[in-house]
């Protein structure tokens, strides 16, 4: 009899530690990118400063950055979607600093119908932010080059189809603007941040698990039979 209860007693006791460890792993590793989150913020509303030379990915990912210079001919069209508006491109085109480097612009998005049109282009003022997007993976398709539409922002491809330096500069203004564009600056929106709700979860299935536990107890529990004696 004592090990129809020892055995289930010590089987839920582990599940509800192993899940709540579990919960307690996530609740750590949400600190730890909320920390990552607050950095990212304060390296992308710093100061501006200049485009570096041979700027590098990591060290000046998200930097900010201002640059008197022109916006050159020819550009790339991504394909990107945007609530409430819809299909759309990402535009890309070569900027001319004022030292004489040509990098790549993230203009931003214009609407479906404008992809043939002409966009103003010329000397401008640009802040923005440094940035080497992680969007080439292998469910993406090759970009469409005889129509010019992209699927995601690889830099380094970009910069040879447009000969300029393997850096992107994600425009957050240019003066002066284009009202054809709609800048979509750098942000920390698109960086997953769901292990609250990862602990929630287990935490539950804690709570559950324990409830469970003690039930089956209750149910194994030994039942004293009351045993009724002759009539009198």
């Amino acid at each position: 009899m004592l090990t129809r209860v020892i055995t289930p007693l010590i089987f839920g006791l582990a599940g509800v530690a192993i899940l709540v460890s579990l919960g307690v792993w996530q609740m750590q590793r949400l600190t730890w990118k909320e920390a990552i989150l607050a950095d990212i913020e304060a390296r992308i509303s710093a100061a501006p400063v200049s485009v570096p030379a041979n700027a590098q990915e990591g060290r000046d990912t998200y930097l900010p950055i201002f640059e008197s210079g022109e916006i050159g001919a020819g550009e790339i069209h991504v394909l990107v979607s945007q609530k409430r508006i819809g299909a759309g491109y990402r535009i890309i085109a070569p900027f001319t600093l004022a030292d004489g480097r040509t990098v790549l612009l993230d203009r931003g998005f214009t609407k479906t119908e404008n992809k043939a049109t002409e966009r103003a282009k010329g000397p401008a003022d640009v802040t923005g932010n440094l940035h080497w997007p992680d969007e080439k993976g292998s469910a993406i398709p090759e970009p469409d080059m005889a129509a010019n539409i992209w699927f995601a922002r690889d830099v380094p491809a970009m910069a040879a189809a447009l000969g300029t330096e393997p850096t992107l500069i994600i425009a957050r203004d240019v003066t002066p603007a284009d009202p054809q564009m709609t800048p979509l600056p750098v942000d920390t929106s698109g960086i997953p941040n769901d292990h609250l709700q990862y602990a929630v979860t287990w935490f539950s299935l804690a709570v559950i698990w324990a409830i469970m536990t003690l039930y089956f107890l209750w149910r194994a529990r030994p039942v004293t039979r009351r045993t009724e004696g002759p009539n009198a």
